[in-house]
């Protein structure tokens, strides 16, 4: 069931549930009133009929003549019944038979005063008191004009009641139609929204309502989604150009080779060409997979305490493996007394891929025997580890790209990389809720400054 039916249905259900309650409420009220009233003027015909028929000898003859005007006013097919105290009819007067049962009338005596109901026509009963002698009035009418005004009501109201209904109905639709359009409208909006263009935003993301919320939401997703769509366009479209290149370079070394027969030591010169070409490619694919590795929830990867210092040198140790003629140069700024001050909590193998990388990059784009600068600072609640190098820099057009996947600056195109090693290290660092800055000038050096929470400072986020 769709929701604008289910909002009309309940709508007037709701209502139904109100006008019925009201309805029932003014009938049974208006019968009871009726009821009462009508048992007043009955009451007040058997105390009539009760000085009309046993006070005649005991009062005046101008009270009796008003006792008799009293008592020929009579009510709709009025029933009056006098009874002595042996329950014997003394007088009656009517057409109809009330056919009272001598159970009711004992009744009418020990109480005093009974009122019943026979179908329409009302009955009270008196006890009356003449000379000392306890007597029954029987007093019975049926309220003709009052209960055709009752049922007049009933009319009404179930009339009232039922074209009240459709009604509510059809203003309980309009009403769900009305409520519903917004959301309709996002629908359609949405609809319009597909993977070939992920530019389009919903309309209704201005105010404050649910509508409005839902719509900054799915707003906000969009641009999520749309970054990572054109993050993934930018990854794919790089790393295909940085792959075809090394395979290019394979294919028209071993079609070159292949045209004619050559000397040994020109297919080893080949073989070794294509064999650095391949190192090129195993380097390029490690490098993608440990970025699909860095972008992956920081939850599904382990993570331990870890001494920063120890990294670092087990870092520096790595990096003088792959590249022999590095010079580093490490240095320690405010160190504690307390080891556990420079701890961090983290996965070993990323953080040694990042800070490896971040001064592979030093390395690579240093003066020849350059020393590297390496520097761990202790603050209050962070762990500073800065890498500087005096190579060629960058200006600050290339500083705000140096986190692009593949992206290489204008002055570094000539020497081998593949403009991976900094975003890899970016991933990794946010994966464990630090930062990394770059600063630098052409021609001055790079200083490259990553931030990583203490221990202490994680368990208390």
């Amino acid at each position: 069931m769709k929701i604008k039916t289910r909002l009309m249905l309940q709508f007037s259900g709701i209502i139904a549930g109100i006008l019925l309650l009201f309805c029932l409420t003014v009938y049974y009220f208006s019968s009871l009133s009726r009821k009462n009233d009508y048992d007043g003027r009955i009451l007040n015909r058997a105390y009539a009929t009760a000085h009309f028929v046993l006070d005649a000898d005991t009062v005046s003859e101008q009270q009796h003549a008003l006792d008799q005007r009293l008592y020929h006013q009579m009510l709709p097919r009025e029933i009056v019944q006098v009874y002595d105290q042996n329950l014997n009819l003394l007088f009656t007067e009517g057409e109809d038979d009330l056919n009272l049962s001598p159970g009711f009338l004992q009744q009418v005596v020990a109480s005093g005063e009974v009122r019943t109901m026979q179908g329409e026509r009302q009955i009270v009963g008196v006890r009356y008191l003449h000379r000392g002698r306890p007597h029954v009035i029987i007093a019975s009418s049926v309220d003709l004009y009052n209960l055709r005004t009752l049922d007049h009501l009933l009319t009404l109201l179930i009339s009232g009641l039922v074209a009240s209904m459709l009604v509510v109905v059809a203003s309980g639709w309009v009403f769900a139609r009305a409520a519903l359009k917004p959301f309709l409208k996002v629908i359609s909006e949405v609809e319009k929204i597909n993977a070939s263009d992920l530019s389009l935003r919903l309309t209704q993301a201005q105010g404050t309502d649910e509508v409005a919320q839902l719509a900054q939401t799915f707003n906000k997703m969009l641009d999520r989604i749309e970054i990572a769509f054109e993050a993934q366009r930018t990854f794919v479209y790089s790393a295909s150009h940085e792959l075809r290149t090394p395979l290019t370079a394979m294919i028209g070394e071993l079609q070159v080779a292949l045209m004619k027969d050559r000397e040994a030591p020109e297919y080893k010169r080949v073989l070794q060409s294509s064999l650095e070409d391949a190192h090129l490619l195993a380097q390029l694919s490690n490098g993608l997979l440990q970025m699909v590795q860095a972008s992956t929830d920081s939850s599904k990867i382990p993570m331990a305490a870890l001494q920063m210092d120890e990294l670092v040198w087990q870092a520096c140790t790595e990096a003088k493996k792959r590249s022999p003629a590095i010079m580093l140069d490490v240095q320690f700024e405010n160190m504690p007394e307390d080891e556990k001050e420079l701890q961090v909590w983290g996965n070993d193998a990323l953080l040694l891929i990042a800070v490896v990388n971040v001064l592979e990059n030093a390395s690579k784009f240093s003066m020849k025997d350059a020393a590297i600068s390496v520097t761990i600072e202790v603050q209050a609640q962070d762990l500073i580890l800065k890498v500087r190098d005096q190579g060629i820099g960058m200006t600050p057009e290339d500083v705000r790209k140096v986190f692009v996947p593949f992206f290489r600056a204008e002055n570094v195109r000539d020497i081998s990389g593949h403009g991976i090693g900094l975003p890899l290290a970016e991933k990794i660092i946010k994966l464990h809720r630090g930062s990394i800055q770059v600063n630098s000038q052409l021609n001055q050096g790079t200083e490259v400054v990553l931030s990583f929470p203490k221990l202490k400072q994680v368990y208390t986020l």
